[in-house]
């Protein structure tokens, strides 16, 4: 009888691996880091490509963040094993990912608008009216009233690079979280 065949009754020996806090902080800044790195590019991809790096279109490269907190609590699972790094560590270190990116992500953007100046943030400025016109013509009429809609114009027409530094980073962090906390329930396993 070959004795390679039958399991043994020993538990299962621990393989050495980094302690689980210091496996999220290390995978959390790692992850973190590339996911807030690549919406920096990305926002330096649009600035080269003459399209308006401070609208919408940021938001491409903020879809990265959710993908890499998920990735960091497959990777701790992975890196933790054959233990089980429970509901705390991977939530933990999805956040701490998501974290990372979002203070990056507005922190670059924060430095492109400052150094492109005013007008590109005019540029920028004339953008967002026309996107508020447009939802403001497509809105029922039954729903419209004109001094909301006339604060939306003002609203965007006052923008500043504060304004969008920190609605960018709370975007990210919303989206981001939205991916980590499912992701960190069900990754954990």
């Amino acid at each position: 009888m070959n004795d390679d065949m039958v399991p043994s009754n020993k538990a299962a020996e621990r393989v050495a691996t980094a302690s689980g806090a210091a496996a999220v902080r290390r995978l959390g800044l790692q992850f973190g880091l590339a996911a807030g790195a690549a919406c920096a590019l990305w926002l330096l991809f649009l600035q080269l490509t003459d399209n308006n790096p401070l609208g919408p279109k940021q938001l491409m490269g903020q879809l990265l963040v959710p993908m890499a907190a998920a990735g960091s609590q497959w990777l701790l699972r992975r890196t933790l094993a054959p233990a089980r790094p429970g509901v705390g560590r991977a939530l933990a270190v999805g956040g701490l990912t998501v974290l990372v990116a979002a203070a990056l992500a507005a922190g670059s953007l924060w430095g492109l608008a400052r150094s492109v100046g005013e007008p590109a943030l005019a540029r920028n400025r004339t953008e967002m009216q026309e996107i508020v016109r447009v939802q403001q013509a497509i809105r029922a009429p039954e729903k419209r009233n004109a001094q909301f809609e006339a604060a939306e114009m003002r609203e965007v027409s006052q923008l500043t690079v504060n304004d969008l530094t920190a609605a960018t980073f709370k975007r990210v962090l919303l989206l981001g979280l939205l991916g980590a906390l499912p992701a960190g329930i069900f990754l954990r396993k």
